[in-house]
């Protein structure tokens, strides 16, 4: 008969996740990790198989837990531009909340990374491509529903508050307070584009092409 594991495995992976949060993937070592886990080496590995494994699966618990309220906006909202202010409103709340370190892990973890952590990137990366591609059909909802003009640049718009987004988990880590992360929210939503004729924020020019996608 097998001998049971002498820790607890969802603990565990949840201090993982913290460190990785913390300091990041290729700044994080094994020792630091067992050390947070309250687990030898051996114990890592085989229930985890190895480092970058661990931060797999400590990657998909933020989605499932921390980083949800981005996917369940996107969902419950009417409206693409509810579903953006609200994840920007709401990501101003998480990502300056002192329950957990500072901003977005997916954002984050791997800025500093070498080319020896370049599927931790890619990882990362898909993710942040997959918010982004999120984000743009919710637009592309109110351009078909005609509360956006006909020729909005749907991914330029996208691209630009996933770039918001990603300042706002930056400056989180800087230091930035709630209030001031929600100000940042709100300015942003002024560039969202006026529903009839004329423009609302940024230059309609801008919106239909300049941000890139």
């Amino acid at each position: 008969m097998a001998r049971q594991r002498a820790f607890d495995r969802e603990v565990a992976l949840e201090r993982a996740l913290l460190t990785f949060w913390r300091h990041g993937y290729e700044a994080t070592s094994v020792a630091e990790l067992t050390a947070a886990m309250g687990i030898r080496p051996p114990s890592l590995y085989a229930a985890f198989g190895d480092k970058r494994r661990l931060f797999e699966e400590a990657v998909r618990r933020y989605q499932e837990t921390y980083g949800a309220f981005t996917s369940r906006a996107l969902a419950e909202e009417p409206t693409g531009r509810a579903a953006v202010e609200r994840v920007l409103r709401e990501s101003a709340a998480e990502y300056a909340s002192d329950s957990h370190p500072a901003g977005c892990l997916i954002i984050t973890a791997a800025v500093n990374c070498g080319p020896e952590s370049a599927e931790v990137q890619g990882l990362l990366r898909e993710f942040r491509e997959a918010a982004k591609a999120a984000l743009k059909e919710r637009i592309d909802g109110d351009v078909a529903a005609g509360r956006l003009p006909a020729d909005t640049d749907t991914a330029g718009l996208a691209t630009f508050y996933a770039a918001v987004i990603q300042g706002m988990s930056t400056q989180s880590r800087d230091g930035a307070s709630h209030a001031a992360l929600l100000h940042i929210a709100e300015l942003a939503m002024s560039a969202w584009p006026a529903s009839r004729s004329g423009s609302q924020g940024l230059d309609r020019g801008v919106l239909r092409g300049d941000l890139g996608a």
